[in-house]
């Protein structure tokens, strides 16, 4: 696509140290001051007042004790920062892990789950070392959605006990169609204040952030619970009546059992930790990515994730990966470097030395309220109205994906959903070729205004380098969105104008219309106007429905259209 590109030579090449130098080594390259340790320690502060409530209900939710999912967010959150690839990744327990990490937990006990975390970890080191990393990025667009809303349904129901106080007689099911059964069979127990503590954190969650989107809404929703739990006497199960509280230490560290009969029971877990993690991770970098204009490392960023999930398990925490939500927090506190995360961590330990006791006050369904916030806000509800709207391919990739993980497992959700991706992908390649009877083996010749639209020939077309045309042939799926992506993103942002030409793209899917639309976006906040030439009505179709459309993007019939345009306002705004 670029002229000026060329073939890059072996000493073009990055080396083992260029790729895998954390980012934290760039950053003080840079130059790390003062004034960038100030905002980093109140970004990290920041982002560990929002981690401490939601680690421990997590950790609760995954059917291991709170304490677990502190030692997950200390540890594995400063390995993630100090070692990682994006610049402003958050690393901890995740609510996309909860059904993995509950059903390993059932099987094998809390060794069995440290032993899955162990080799995870090491799954991910030799994923990132091996540079897979990249590859990751294929799942096509509708099954992250898809797995993400599935995951957010299922976390929900996992709280219904605890949001109406149930009480089960024996252990509750793990499946999502028995667990509903069991919960719903004993719903004559249900709790009124537990149901009223779970309301109150919903409401002060949501009302926040309303008011106060700057505020530590989770935080101020749980004191505030905890409080009236308290001082009213509520007869509703706390962190302390269930665990007893939670420890003001650290574990000391220690190896899982490492027998072959152990490895060969976990395999399928850990492996299901790696795939899933290695999701989570990267696209949190990708979201991280958009929010501002920097590029992180997938394979640097697997190594951290590797370092972090072993780190984890020795010292009896419980998978590790990047957070989005956390990872976006950090952004908008005003986040300089990786050391904002590391301070998170740090705080993190603090908070369990000092203000470990009063976490026996928390009631289990202030908690369970938190997350259900928290799988709501995971369902990418913009994305499922595109998806449905934009083609009915992507809507069942969308559908067999979520339906799966909810009734089945993650696993088979995400399998199923590529394959299904990728078979749907053809059929629309297929249907893509045109065949012509009796076709030249070379293009005729034709008028020079045999389209109707040809405009004079201005000399400044091809002598402003503030104006650029970049032209994208051939489908354009979610194979190629990792390539193009990469080279709209460098270059959407250093010119005045920047002219898309879409005129030989005989096809677009949702994620690659995903990254056309940030690639517009980041040229819209650096002021660059953002030219879409020659779509077919299919393409600017799909465009419209991901939100690629006027004033994010401006749509011109041809090329030369669009140039016309953007230099008769860069005249204007020079005259």
């Amino acid at each position: 696509m670029d002229q000026t590109a060329h073939t890059p030579t072996r000493q073009d090449r990055p080396g083992f140290a260029d790729l895998f130098a954390p980012k934290l080594l760039t950053v003080l390259r840079e130059g790390y001051g003062l004034a960038d340790l100030r905002t980093d320690a109140v970004a990290g502060l920041t982002v560990a007042v929002v981690a401490l409530p939601l680690s421990m209900a997590i950790a609760i939710a995954s059917g291991v004790t709170p304490d677990r999912g502190l030692y997950t967010a200390i540890i594995g959150g400063f390995l993630v920062s100090l070692l990682g690839g994006s610049r402003f990744q958050i690393g901890g327990p995740a609510g996309a892990f909860i059904v993995l990490v509950a059903a390993t937990a059932m099987r094998h006990g809390y060794e069995g789950l440290m032993l899955a975390t162990f080799l995870a970890g090491l799954f991910l080191l030799v994923i990132g070392y091996a540079r897979l990393g990249t590859y990751i990025k294929f799942i096509p667009y509708p099954v992250t959605v898809g797995f993400t809303a599935g995951i957010a349904v299922i976390i929900t129901a996992s709280q219904l006990r605890d949001m109406f106080g149930l009480a089960l007689d024996g252990a509750e099911p793990g499946d999502f169609v028995p667990k509903l059964r069991a919960l719903f069979a004993v719903a004559d127990t249900f709790t009124p204040a537990a149901v009223g503590i779970a309301l109150l954190t919903i409401v002060v969650i949501a009302g926040l952030r309303r008011v106060r989107p700057t505020w530590p809404g989770m935080l101020i929703a749980i004191v505030v619970a905890s409080a009236a739990a308290y001082l009213l006497a509520l007869p509703v199960e706390t962190i302390g009546t269930r665990f007893g509280g939670i420890p003001r230490t650290l574990p000391w560290p220690a190896l899982p059992d490492f027998s072959l009969d152990k490895i060969r029971a976990v395999l399928p877990d850990a492996i299901a930790f790696a795939l899933l993690g290695s999701i989570e991770s990267l696209l949190s970098a990708v979201v991280a990515d958009g929010m501002t204009g920097r590029r992180h490392r997938s394979n640097c960023e697997l190594v951290a994730q590797g370092f972090a999930n072993v780190g984890s398990a020795v010292f009896g925490g419980i998978p590790v990966t990047g957070t989005i939500a956390r990872t976006a927090t950090n952004i908008r506190a005003g986040a300089h470097g990786p050391v904002s995360g590391m301070l998170h961590a740090g705080f993190l330990l603090v908070f369990m030395l000092v203000a470990a006791p009063l976490a026996s006050y928390i009631p289990l369904a202030a908690l369970a309220g938190m997350l259900a916030v928290v799988a709501w806000n995971m369902v990418e509800k913009p994305a499922i109205a595109a998806l449905v709207r934009s083609s009915a391919g992507d809507a069942l990739v969308l559908a067999v994906t979520f339906l799966l993980v909810v009734f089945r497992d993650l696993t088979t959700g995400i399998v199923v959903g590529f394959s299904l991706g990728a078979v749907i992908f053809i059929h629309r390649m297929s249907s893509a070729v045109a065949v012509e009877q009796h076709s030249p083996p070379v293009q005729e010749d034709r008028p020079d205004d045999a389209n109707g639209q040809r405009v004079a020939y201005d000399p400044a077309f091809g002598s402003d380098p503030e104006v650029v045309v970049y032209r994208i042939s051939g489908a354009f799926f979610f194979g190629a969105a990792s390539m193009v992506g990469t080279v709209l993103d460098r270059i959407a942002d250093r010119h005045k104008a920047f002219v898309l030409d879409c005129s030989a793209l005989p096809f677009l899917d949702s994620t690659a219309a995903d990254v056309i639309r940030a690639a517009a976006r980041k040229a819209t906040r650096a002021g660059v106007r953002f030219f879409v030439a020659g779509a077919s009505p299919e393409v600017r179709r799909m465009l419209f429905a991901h939100g690629v459309r006027p004033p994010l993007v401006r749509f011109k019939a041809t090329t030369q259209a669009a140039l016309a345009q953007a230099h008769g306002e860069r005249r204007k705004a020079a005259a």
